[in-house]
């Protein structure tokens, strides 16, 4: 568990500027594998066809899941979450998608370097995270989500 002096303070300025950098890697993603990914995947071999893929997904997915936490950190900062809210279980970034380091030398530079953005943004997202509700994690799973349903009925 962070020390509670040591914990981050998210401002809203703070998650405004994730937010557009988070928004601008989506964007230099979605037009490189819309556009050049076709003709780097040519040149790879059926497997690492299948593995660039994979890795695209891959980066959708951590892009995806860092504007959704910083969505909810809007949400806590405009009101309309609290605190407590946004640390359930359900709405912390959690461990991100493991990309397959055997076959990223394998690939086009430029899909190695979209992968290294979003790991690294995610990395620092995730210690946002982490010092922000570190101590809110403690407690068992089942227990929060039988709290979490209790609340609901």
């Amino acid at each position: 568990m962070p020390d509670p002096d040591l914990r981050a303070e998210l401002t809203p300025k703070l998650v405004d500027s994730l937010y557009i950098e988070a928004m601008l890697l989506a964007d230099e993603a979605r037009s490189y594998f819309d556009r050049a990914a076709r003709d780097d995947r040519l040149t790879l071999a059926p497997v690492d066809r299948v593995g660039f893929s994979c890795e695209s997904l891959k980066v959708t997915t951590r892009l995806m899941h860092i504007i959704a936490w910083l969505l909810t950190q809007r949400a806590v900062a405009a009101g309309e979450l609290s605190r407590a809210q946004a640390g359930e279980a359900d709405r912390r970034l959690g461990p991100p998608p493991q990309t397959d380091e055997q076959l990223l030398p394998r690939l086009p530079a430029a899909a190695a370097d979209l992968i290294r953005a979003t790991e690294e943004l995610y990395e620092r997202v995730g210690r946002l995270d982490e010092g922000t509700f570190g101590a809110v994690r403690s407690g068992s799973p089942a227990r929060s989500l039988l709290s979490r349903l209790e609340r609901s009925l």
